[in-house]
C-alpha cells in the first residue's frame, strides 16, 4: 500500500512537472519571439500557431474588468490550493492511477496558467506592435494578479459562412474551431476526459 502511494505521489509530481515545463518553455518562446496577432502555419491552414493573449479563463473565455480580472486570479489560486489538497488525499486513500492521473493533469494545467496571470505582467512588456522584452528596464505592463494567459494553438478545421435561412447567424462568418488554447487548457480537458472516460473509479472513492 505504501509503495503504490509513492509511485501515485511521484507520477503525479512528474504530470505536472513536465506539463509545466513544456508549457511554461513554449509560452516564454511565444511571447519572446512573436508579436501579438502573428501567426504561422503548423500544418496546412488548419493548424496554426496563433499569438494571443486573454485575461480569462481557458480557450480564451473572459471574465469581465479588472476586478473581475483579480478576482478570477484569487478564484484560482484557491482551487489549485484545493486539487492539491485532494490529490494528496486521493493518494493517501490508494485512489486508482487514473484518478489521479485525471486529476493531476487538472491542476498542471490551472497551475500553468495561473503562472501567466501572476507573474507575466510583472516580467514582460507589452507584445503590441513589437516582441516583448523579458525583464523590461521600465518594467512589466501589468501588475501583480494582472497578467494576461499566453494562447497559441489555433485549429481554424472548418472555414464558411451560414446560409441566408439559419437563423440569428445568417451570412456570418464560420469557424471551426474558433478558440485559440495552448498546452495548460489542453492538459485540464485531457484531466477531465480521464476522469470521465475511468468514472467508475472516481466514484468508487467517492463512496468511500
Amino acid at each position: 500500500m505504501i509503495n503504490r502511494s509513492s509511485g501515485h505521489l511521484k507520477l503525479s509530481g512528474a504530470i505536472i512537472l513536465i506539463i509545466l515545463l513544456v508549457d511554461q518553455a513554449l509560452k516564454f518562446w511565444v511571447k519572446t519571439n512573436m508579436v501579438l496577432g502573428e501567426e504561422f502555419s503548423v500544418a496546412g491552414n488548419w493548424f496554426l500557431i496563433h499569438f494571443t493573449e486573454n485575461y480569462g479563463m481557458a480557450f480564451g473565455i473572459e471574465f469581465a474588468g479588472v476586478y473581475g480580472k483579480l478576482v478570477l486570479s484569487i478564484f484560482r489560486i484557491i482551487a489549485v490550493c484545493a486539487i492539491g489538497w485532494y490529490i494528496f488525499k486521493l493518494i493517501r486513500q490508494s485512489a486508482h492511477v487514473s484518478v489521479v492521473t485525471g486529476f493531476s493533469l487538472i491542476l498542471a494545467g490551472a497551475i500553468g496558467n495561473i503562472i501567466d496571470s501572476t507573474f507575466y505582467g510583472l516580467l514582460f512588456s507589452d507584445s503590441y506592435h513589437q516582441v516583448a522584452g523579458f525583464l523590461p528596464d521600465g518594467g512589466g505592463y501589468a501588475g501583480l494578479l494582472h497578467g494576461k494567459v499566453v494562447d497559441m494553438f489555433y485549429f481554424p478545421l472548418i472555414y464558411g459562412y451560414f446560409p441566408d435561412w439559419f437563423p440569428v447567424w445568417a451570412g456570418d462568418e464560420f469557424i471551426f474551431f474558433r478558440p485559440v488554447f495552448n498546452i495548460a487548457d489542453s492538459s485540464i480537458t485531457v484531466g477531465v476526459a480521464v476522469l470521465l472516460l475511468f468514472q467508475k473509479h472516481f466514484n468508487r472513492i467517492r463512496k468511500n
